[in-house]
């Protein structure tokens, strides 16, 4: 069943991280579009917030699910309670996730072990849980969040960068597993992006993003949303960007490895 909302016939979008940065423009084009949406994050003063703004603006149903992502038991959590209000989820955005910078064996435990959790376990949960329902359907829509960090080994984010790698692989393997099902999956792997996330890792300071005009979130998910649209499995956004990662194929690994480490580190200036 979907929900109906003011009489009419609308499809459903799950998003988490649905608060801030990209998630939250995804939602906003969505909503604009006319889904109705399943915002997932853990601020639920910004969900409330963003519910109340896009249900009068755009005339559409938000149901809101304040959970942690870094808690093993979310996941199912969030799927029993859509299954119990009837809501069918047409498309998942598994777009939650943070990172952390610094030496690997100085960094905090704890928050690696969350970062797993949310960036990698808890997204190949969410699709496990509503893929079959889209794969029995004939119809339906995955879009994951991973980044340009995914192409390369990440010194100084070794955890976060080999999450993303994950998300990377993990979607192209299930696009080719679902060719001719009527459901499709698309990686959106975005560059540094305006966002809270710097500040966030300890980046800020950072060539990577130091003094950089960056792509805002609003075109970052523009460009995702339109390669979802468009059954486009690998969505790079920015002709830079997507050179750099077809560049980073033909460069000896070890070299790419200690270049994307003097980067972190501050000491090589990105062009």
């Amino acid at each position: 069943m979907k929900i109906t909302y003011q009489g009419q016939y609308k499809k459903t979008a799950l998003i988490t991280g649905a608060a801030s940065g990209i998630g939250y423009e995804l939602a906003h084009i969505f909503a604009r579009n006319t889904y109705n949406l399943v915002l997932v994050d853990k601020n639920g003063q910004k969900l409330s917030k963003i519910a109340d703004k896009f249900q009068h603006k755009f005339g559409i149903f938000v149901k809101n699910i304040i959970k942690d992502l870094s808690v093993s038991t979310t996941p199912e959590e969030i799927f029993i309670d859509l299954q119990q209000a009837s809501i069918k989820v047409d498309v998942l955005v598994n777009n939650a996730g943070f990172g952390n910078h610094g030496l690997f064996n100085e960094t905090n435990l704890t928050a690696e072990l969350e970062m797993l959790q949310v960036n990698l376990v808890s997204l190949t949960h969410l699709t496990k849980l509503f893929l079959k329902d889209m794969v029995n359907q004939g119809n339906g829509k995955i879009l994951n969040v991973a980044s340009t960090a995914a192409f390369q080994p990440g010194p100084l984010m070794a955890v976060y960068s080999a999450t993303k790698s994950y998300i990377l692989l993990f979607s192209e393997a299930l696009a080719n597993e679902l060719e001719n099902t009527g459901v499709t999956v698309t990686v959106l792997c975005p560059g540094p992006t305006e966002s809270a996330f710097h500040e966030t890792t300890g980046m800020a300071d950072s060539e990577l993003v130091k003094n950089k005009k960056m792509m805002s979130a609003k075109t970052v998910a523009k460009i995702g949303y339109s390669g979802l649209m468009a059954n486009t499995t690998l969505v790079i956004p920015g002709v830079k960007n997507k050179i750099l990662s077809e560049l980073v194929r033909f460069t000896p690994r070890k070299l790419v490895t200690k270049i994307v480490r003097s980067i972190h580190e501050g000491k090589t200036k990105v062009i």
